[in-house]
C-alpha cells in the first residue's frame, strides 16, 4: 500500500500501530523532513490538529547522517532547534530495529522524550513520540 500523510490522518491508533510494526527501520534520512503530527488518532480532530501544530510549532526535523544529529524546525521561535542524538536500538514497542531520535543528552527542554522511526516508503518515515516509556503521539516525515 501507498502510505501518504492525508491517508494515516484518517487512521486509528491500532492501525498506525501495525503498520509501524510491520515497517524496516530503514536507512537514517539526510536532510530536511516535512512533519505532520498524529495527535488523537482515528477521531475527526486529527487532521485539524495536524494543520495547527505544523502552522504554529513544529514542521519537522533536519537530519545530518553523517554526524548522526538532527535538530527540530519549531515555528514559535522561527529557528531550527531541540538537537537530538540519533541511534539505531530496539524499538521500545516491539523489539525491533528502529532509528532512535534521543534527546536525553542534548536537551534541557525534551530531555525526557524519544521518537522511534520506520521508514514506511521511499523517503516516508512513520514516527513514535514518546515521553519517558509512555506512548505520546505519531508523526511522519516526508523526505
Amino acid at each position: 500500500m501507498a502510505y501518504t500523510v492525508e491517508k494515516l490522518l484518517v487512521m486509528t491508533d491500532s492501525e498506525l500501530a501495525n503498520i509501524f510494526s510491520s515497517a524496516e527501520a530503514g536507512p537514517v534520512p539526510n536532510g530536511e523532513g516535512e512533519g505532520t503530527a498524529i495527535v488523537a488518532p482515528g477521531t475527526p480532530f486529527t487532521p485539524e490538529i495536524a494543520k495547527f501544530i505544523s502552522f504554529f510549532a513544529w514542521q519537522g526535523k533536519i537530519f545530518n547522517a553523517e554526524k548522526m544529529a538532527l535538530l527540530n524546525k519549531i515555528t514559535v521561535f522561527g529557528l531550527d532547534a531541540i538537537l537530538a542524538q540519533i541511534t539505531r536500538e530496539p524499538s521500545w514497542i516491539d523489539g525491533k530495529e528502529c532509528i532512535v531520535l534521543d534527546y536525553s543528552k542534548t536537551s534541557a527542554v525534551a530531555h525526557w522524550v524519544r521518537d522511534e522511526i520506520r521508514l514506511i516508503s521511499p523517503g516516508f518515515y512513520l514516527g513514535r513520540v514518546f515521553w519517558k516509556k509512555d506512548h505520546l503521539m505519531y508523526f511522519t516525515l516526508k523526505f
